[in-house]
């Protein structure tokens, strides 16, 4: 079975579905010539041609405007934009009409597009390279989130992301890029959309993380009886899985590397509270960025959570 790295994981994840439904086309800024910013989709316009592997005009509206035209009438479109901080002049297009095209259609037409996009700090890019803003998608109804924590699950989820009947944010972890390899088999499997992992069994205190964070998640309780969840998709994500691991353990801990405020980790406490209050033997601890703009990259690393603050959270909670 070959080793990858998620940047070739995703690149075959592709590659195999193009091969697969002439109905899926790629469609963004250098997708196509140059293969995409970081390579993703080198290849792939060789193998398929212009007509499905499409560079556009450096229009994040226009990208994904487009996609959302394609998805009603019959094609499977997958939309890059190049880092998650363009995604914004592409909010209206993503919120006003994929999110609400079947509601708006009363099931007439249906919006089965994904859009793809890098996002999250650690790689020391400059300001909009490094956003981690999926609480803004997970707060849109009608829209799934989903970000893959290594090369496995980032085929497997795509996979399903460009099968799935509604409009998929699939984002990708610019840090994991090419620091995580891992066995991905060739050929079709598939991650399903809303259900969490667990990579790590603990009877003592329960870890939720995701994307880029797990790796340090894992890292941190090295040494601790804590159990891991990697959430795999946002929104909806999976509460049966949380639930019944946090009413094992008793104590959670949420890790994000979204600013603290209002970030899907405060979603999760709130889920955890309400359903699991009587379970909980201390308070539900976040561990997450500050509430200020992500800083340049003398300052990212003190920026982003690290093993120490998560295993400072952990000998917290491990008091009560």
């Amino acid at each position: 079975m070959p080793i990858m790295n998620m940047v070739q994981a995703i690149n075959l994840a592709l590659k195999e579905e193009m091969a697969l439904d002439d109905r899926v086309v790629l469609l963004g800024e250098d997708v196509a010539r140059d293969g995409g910013v970081f390579r993703v989709s080198e290849g792939l316009l060789d193998a398929f041609g212009p007509e499905r592997v499409i560079d556009t005009p450096l229009s994040e509206s226009a990208i994904v405007g487009a996609a959302v035209g394609m998805a009603a009438y019959g094609l499977l479109p997958v939309a890059e934009i190049q880092f998650m901080g363009f995604i914004y002049p592409a909010l209206d297009q993503i919120f006003a009409n994929a999110a609400r095209l079947r509601s708006r259609s009363r099931g007439r037409y249906s919006a089965p597009l994904v859009v793809r996009t890098p996002y999250g700090a650690g790689i020391k890019a400059p300001e909009l390279h490094e956003e981690s803003t999926e609480a803004l998608f997970c707060q849109m109804p009608g829209i799934k989130v989903v970000v893959p924590s290594g090369p496995y699950q980032a085929k497997g989820l795509l996979l399903s992301a460009i099968r799935d009947p509604d409009p998929v944010i699939f984002l990708e972890p610019t840090r994991l890029y090419r620091m995580i390899r891992e066995e991905v088999p060739e050929g079709e499997y598939t991650v399903p959309l809303g259900k969490a992992r667990l990579a790590r069994e603990g009877k003592a205190v329960t870890v939720i993380a995701w994307g880029s964070m797990l790796e340090r998640t894992l890292k941190a309780v090295e040494g601790y009886d804590a159990e891991v969840i990697d959430l795999l998709t946002l929104s909806p994500f999976d509460e049966e899985t949380l639930l019944a691991s946090v009413r094992k353990t008793g104590r959670a801990v949420i890790v994000q590397e979204a600013p603290l405020t209002c970030g899907l980790g405060a979603e999760l406490s709130a889920t955890l509270a309400e359903q699991a209050i009587l379970h909980l033997k201390g308070p539900i601890l976040r561990v997450a960025a500050p509430d200020v703009p992500i800083p340049l990259a003398r300052l990212v690393d003190h920026y982003l959570p690290s093993v120490e603050r998560i295993r400072e959270a952990l000998e917290e909670i491990l008091k009560y």
